[in-house]
């Protein structure tokens, strides 16, 4: 008699505590949506990521960057001139950047700079692939803009800046075209090709070579800049490069990095001390840049996954999100001896959106 008196009170209760919890729930909706006012609809179901949750310890290292970034950029002539100065006395890029048959005759040695113990004879046949003069002839060049792949140009707006320079470098082949002409421009002067990309997107040219010769239409009668002596495995797939393009007639103009110049480049930036296995192709192209042009823009530089603005989370490249797998490059690094060129006014970086009218 006590059990089933006990069980008949513990259900009571049981059903008491449900009511109050009912009731208490619809207490606070009424009150909740008492205000003043047409009830608002309910808010989409969306988690915001926070910095703290995207941008594991970046924070500080971007604030530091911004603090150095936001001060007004001034040119200063006196050490543009100076940087340019070291580097052209130690690199030569003016002359020696890009193989010609004058200044890698044929018969002579070339010396692989990505594996030293590695050589190559000059043969008639690889000679005559060799540029006939330096594209550049020694002419300094007006305003030139190097563009870097990076995320950060994603609805940056500087398609028509980038546009207005004189001469426009960009870096492995990007695409110009679906919507990233307004961000990226369409201009091209010269565009660099890492041959592992024409390995991933065109078989190394070991089949059908017209998708590889169709790319190009986007650039132009630009020159093509090529690796081929960075590596033994480099070579023949940029001599196919070289004589598919010769095969089509296509107006783009393909030429070869010298080697010597890329190892002397090297050598540079170590002494100014950066400890990378490679130098990336941007920072190679900003060198060349402040060789040849007297005034150099860079955009697409930065090296982090958090916009410096905001914060917001940035996909690796503006047209996808690979990530690169190479551990050669030094890329924070990098970005940080460009950011102290910038802050010496010997070039300009630009991060984040374009405005109409600025320089």
């Amino acid at each position: 008699m006590r059990g089933q008196l006990l069980r008949s009170a513990l259900s009571v209760m049981f059903t008491i505590l449900c009511l109050l919890t009912l009731l208490s729930t619809l207490i606070w909706y009424i009150i909740d949506n008492s205000n003043v006012g047409p009830q608002r609809p309910p808010l989409e179901k969306k988690i915001v990521p926070q910095p703290s949750d995207t941008c594991k310890g970046c924070r500080e290292t971007i604030n530091k960057v911004i603090e150095q970034y936001s001060h007004t950029w001034k040119r200063q002539e006196d050490n543009y001139r100076e940087f340019r100065s070291q580097l052209n006395s130690r690199c030569h890029g003016y002359d020696k950047a890009i193989i010609t048959q004058a200044n890698t005759p044929l018969g002579s040695r070339l010396l692989y700079d990505g594996d030293k113990r590695k050589s190559l004879q000059v043969s008639p046949e690889i000679f005559s692939t060799f540029a006939k003069e330096d594209p550049f002839s020694n002419k300094t060049l007006d305003t030139c803009a190097v563009i870097g792949n990076g995320g950060i140009l994603t609805n940056s707006s500087c398609g028509n800046m980038i546009d207005s320079a004189q001469f426009v470098i960009r870096c492995n082949l990007p695409p110009l075209d679906n919507g990233y002409e307004k961000h990226v421009g369409i201009k091209t002067d010269l565009v660099t090709a890492n041959p592992s990309i024409l390995i991933e997107k065109y078989g190394a040219l070991m089949a059908r070579r017209r998708p590889f010769v169709e790319s190009l239409r986007r650039y132009g009668n630009s020159l093509l800049l090529l690796p081929a002596f960075s590596y033994g495995h480099n070579t023949p797939v940029s001599l196919r490069a070289f004589y598919t393009i010769e095969d089509f007639k296509s107006p783009t103009r393909p030429v070869f990095f010298n080697p010597e110049y890329l190892q002397s480049l090297a050598l540079f930036w170590r002494s100014q001390g950066l400890r990378a296995v490679r130098l990336s192709s941007g920072l190679i192209m900003a060198s060349l840049a402040l060789e040849l042009c007297t005034d150099v823009h860079l955009y697409g530089f930065w090296p982090f996954s958090n916009h410096p603005h905001d914060l917001h989370v940035l996909t690796n490249h503006y047209y996808d999100d690979r990530k690169t797998k190479t551990k050669f490059h030094a890329m924070p690094a990098e970005f940080e001896l460009l950011l102290r060129l910038h802050s010496q006014g010997v070039l300009r970086l630009h991060l984040g959106e374009c405005h109409p009218g600025e320089k």
